[in-house]
């Protein structure tokens, strides 16, 4: 799966999360500074990662912006193949 499938997956899941539109979107979005995403919120977007893709993924510090979650998530499934 390229990234590209990745984050476009990513991005279906947080415009039904949060009710956001394609634009609101991008790689550099930020969870907190731009969805005003807080913890809980993004426990439950990587539990719905989870589901999609078949992996598992900690809460991470690290995650900061879609791009970064779409990276954990190709790391994971590159990892599984």
């Amino acid at each position: 799966m390229t990234n590209e499938e990745i984050f476009n997956k990513v991005q279906a899941i947080l415009m039904d999360q949060f009710d956001l539109e394609s634009d609101d979107v991008k790689p550099a979005t930020n969870f907190e500074d731009d969805i005003d995403a807080d913890s809980l919120d993004l426990f439950e977007v990587l539990n719905r990662v989870e589901d999609e893709f078949g992996i598992e993924l900690e809460v991470a510090e690290d995650i900061k912006t879609v791009q970064d979650l779409v990276n954990k998530i190709s790391e994971q499934l590159a990892a599984k193949n």
